[in-house]
């Protein structure tokens, strides 16, 4: 319920519970206003989990060192940290290094904290999973030389659905290309978050 929606009913409720005093439409609209008014930073209610400062203009290099994989996934952090680069390597001005170096403005620091995959629909002949959900969670930092953070968000969650083939053999083959496509999204939200100051 928004904050409109909310101040609209506290203010109905106010009208029709006051039976010793008759509240005009005037009056209810200025107390739906004044609602809003009290409530601070009322808006759409959507928050972004990640925390930053505006990237300093003297930040010209930044070093993205693989990402750290803490899951049985076999080469995620590898498509991560590849896609991530590319993005910036196509979005942004930056000089970009691939190891963390002393001499780099900032550093971007990746974890990849955890990936499972899940069925969504069965074949109804076989029974098998017809389609799967994989989803990741991955905690990421941009830090200043002195340690600053610059952006930070501990919590990314992206997901991907992707088919299943029906030959059973090719089944361990198709979620390469289900992780390839999640690390693109991941990337293409990553640097959009760093560069708009989310």
């Amino acid at each position: 319920m928004n904050q409109m929606t909310r101040a609209f009913l506290l203010a109905e409720n106010g009208r029709q519970a006051g039976r010793h005093r008759h509240m005009s439409p005037i009056r209810a609209l200025a107390v739906c206003v004044a609602a809003l008014l009290a409530v601070p930073g009322a808006g759409c209610g959507y928050h972004v989990a990640g925390h930053s400062n505006t990237i300093p203009e003297n930040v010209r290099t930044i070093a993205i060192p693989a990402f750290v994989n803490q899951t049985q996934t076999h080469k995620i952090e590898q498509m991560l940290t590849a896609a991530v680069t590319r993005e910036m390597v196509t979005r942004t001005h930056y000089h970009l290094v691939h190891q963390e170096d002393g001499d780099a403005d900032a550093t971007l620091h990746g974890t990849v904290l955890s990936t499972y995959t899940t069925p969504l629909t069965y074949d109804s002949k076989t029974g098998r999973a017809a389609s799967l959900l994989v989803v990741i969670s991955v905690n990421v930092a941009l830090l200043d030389k002195q340690g600053k953070v610059l952006y930070q968000n501990p919590s990314y969650m992206f997901r991907q659905q992707y088919e299943v083939s029906r030959d059973p053999n090719s089944f361990f083959e198709e979620d390469s290309p289900a992780f390839q496509r999640l690390s693109r999204d991941f990337a293409q939200t990553l640097v959009s978050n760093i560069l708009e100051g989310f």
